[in-house]
């Protein structure tokens, strides 16, 4: 979502001490750079105190900070559940990175362990230790921008080398779908995680490309 980029790129540019340029942000978050003039320009009509200009850089001023966010009982409840959800469906550091968040909405918001324990259940999937420790490579590649190479057996037992850009994962009930663009096929595909074996992330990085990326892939949907 838009908005959930915008607040990423002002937080993204607070920890820099020198002027950041588009390209170098447009590269950070996989967009392209004229994206990044208009998420620029947006937060700059809102407030935000970025200097700069396009082939210069961009910088926001020192002192600023994000104001901390404010929860109400449904907000609290939707983002206890996702926090489950991913303890129950994510792989070991997803795991840990949820837990770590709930103490930092605890501490931050001086809820105690009991007001956070909720009445909302994320039911955990079938245990599938391989299928865990490759969500964490692909998720790694596809942060990193990574080809990944893996051995594929399709239901039919069908057994076939792929090479592919990772472009993002879907957990579904009983599976992890991983979404790539195949260099074999010229095309997106899907592939279902628990068939996958010997998942490695290569040495070779893709860069940005227009109608290869997961958004082109969600708008053919």
């Amino acid at each position: 979502m838009r908005s959930v980029r915008l607040f990423q790129i002002l937080d993204f540019m607070r920890g820099r001490t020198r002027p950041v340029s588009a390209e170098v942000i447009a590269e950070r978050f996989g967009t392209s750079v004229r994206t990044i003039y208009r998420d620029i320009a947006t937060l700059q009509s809102i407030g935000a105190p970025i200097r700069g200009e396009g082939g210069l850089g961009y910088q926001v001023e020192d002192g600023y900070f994000l104001p901390p966010l404010a929860f109400d009982r449904d907000e609290m409840d939707a983002v206890v559940l996702g926090l489950r959800m991913v303890t129950a469906r994510g792989d070991t550091p997803l795991r840990l990175a949820a837990e770590r968040v709930l103490g930092k909405i605890s501490g931050a918001h001086q809820e105690s362990p009991e007001s956070l324990d909720r009445p909302l259940l994320a039911v955990k999937a079938k245990a599938d230790t391989r299928s865990g420790d490759q969500i964490t490579v692909l998720r790694s590649a596809i942060h990193d921008r990574t080809f990944v190479g893996f051995t594929y057996t399709s239901l039919s037992g069908d057994t076939s080398q792929r090479c592919i850009r990772p472009l993002g994962l879907t957990a579904f009930e009983s599976s992890w779908l991983l979404t790539g663009w195949c260099e074999m096929r010229g095309d997106f595909r899907n592939f279902r995680v628990d068939l996958m074996s010997d998942v490695a992330a290569q040495e070779d990085s893709f860069a940005f490309e227009r109608g290869k990326e997961f958004t082109d892939y969600l708008a053919t949907l």
